[in-house]
């Protein structure tokens, strides 16, 4: 892998790829929601509604973004930004596990005010909490806004 040609993929632009991938996630969520429990879903009150609910809100999700992780090392959203996830160490593809590790992640630096997500704008190597747990980066094409990329293997 050529490094000089990488740099660390920055916080605004990993905002943008959330924004993609929300939407993305939208358009299939909220209409399969509203066609199994009508428009009262959007006025109830429950965390969850149902083991419908529960499969399409949380499950789907997670299984889509894993598999894009494992398939092309990125999101819709990463993909359209032109970065992708590698392993911080050797800068290869990272390992299920490490994918697994990360997607738990987000819900531990999204507790805290979501203190571990905007951790990305201030860390040196752009990592939010998620990427340091799963030993990972996010990197991208050189245009000159964040330092270049270092691997120690």
């Amino acid at each position: 892998m050529n490094t000089s040609e990488l740099e660390y993929a920055g916080f605004w632009i990993r905002v943008w790829a959330s924004i993609i991938d929300t939407l993305l996630l939208g358009i299939v969520v909220y209409p399969l929601l509203t066609a199994i429990y009508g428009d009262a879903y959007w006025e109830g009150t429950n965390f969850i509604h149902g083991p419908l609910d529960f499969l399409i809100s949380w499950v789907l999700p997670a299984v889509a973004v894993i598999a894009f992780w494992v398939a092309r090392q990125a999101t819709p959203g990463k993909m359209a930004i032109a970065a992708r996830i590698v392993d911080a160490d050797t800068g290869n593809n990272p390992s299920t596990g490490q994918l697994l590790i990360r997607y738990l992640g987000y819900f531990v630096s999204s507790i805290p005010l979501g203190l571990g997500i905007f951790w990305v704008a201030f860390d040196s190597r752009k990592q939010g909490w998620h990427d340091k747990m799963a030993g990972t980066v996010v990197v991208s094409k050189k245009s000159g806004t964040t330092r270049p990329v270092e691997f120690n293997g």
